[in-house]
């Protein structure tokens, strides 16, 4: 279906959540059963509060998972993404995700809706530097200000400009392809019914059922998503 309408003409909008990244190796906190996601709850460390009163907790929990985002790395269903991009089939990328896989692979018009692990910036001043700095043990600004993770953090409120892209590109999709999330986390659950108002033909690939697989005029359950994807990039080359 998804490759017959490439083969259209139609515009691919994507949508990718943690299952986008737990094929790369990665963990994913609502579902990981060991290591730092038992040691600590993230609804208590990844908070503001932790940020501004338990530093110590907080920057070896961030510490960790910047060390296991610069372990890993894209998969082939990254890679196949960037692809499309480049030959005009995918418009844009709207993630979940804060490992910057995405872009890594090649992916140029990526919208970040939770920030990136990518970077860590000062909270004092606003200086960005590479998560090098926390690898490094290297927790403080030039300025004496604390670095932190450039993500959104429980109780902060996410990006408005990435909001309103995020809405006007699923405003704008011919396609839009879910990949690898739950659709339970608001606001971002949202595009996929914004994209389906707009006449958009909703696909979805995730190992569980959401809550809109009713909406959707194809769902793909017992696939995984580099395998999917590959499927597809064969079906385009026929």
């Amino acid at each position: 279906m998804l490759a017959q309408l490439i083969k259209e003409g139609k515009k691919v909008v994507v949508f990718t959540g943690a299952g986008m990244s737990t094929e790369s190796g990665l963990p994913d906190f609502r579902s990981a059963k060991d290591g730092m996601w038992t040691k600590y709850d993230p609804s208590e460390v990844a908070t503001v509060d932790a940020l501004n009163s338990q530093f110590d907790t907080f920057i070896e929990f961030y510490r960790n998972r910047v060390i296991g985002v610069n372990e890993y790395g894209p998969h082939e269903g990254h890679y196949i993404l960037a692809d499309w991009e480049r030959k005009g089939y995918v418009t844009s990328i709207i993630t979940q995700n804060v490992d910057g896989f995405h872009q890594e692979a090649g992916s140029r018009h990526v919208i970040e809706l939770h920030g990136t692990l990518k970077e860590v910036h000062c909270e004092t001043c606003g200086k960005v530097y590479s998560n090098k700095r926390y690898e490094d043990e290297q927790y403080y600004c030039e300025c004496g200000g604390p670095l932190r993770p450039s993500i959104v953090l429980f109780g902060e409120m996410l990006d408005e400009r990435a909001l309103m892209e995020a809405a006007l590109v699923s405003e704008g999709a011919d396609v839009f392809l879910v990949l690898g999330s739950s659709l339970t986390v608001s606001p971002a659950n949202q595009y996929p019914l914004i994209a389906v108002e707009h006449d958009a033909t909703l696909i979805i690939v995730n190992q569980g059922e959401t809550q809109y697989d009713a909406f959707a005029d194809r769902c793909i359950k017992n696939e995984k998503i580099g395998d999917y994807l590959r499927r597809i990039q064969a079906e385009l080359q026929e």
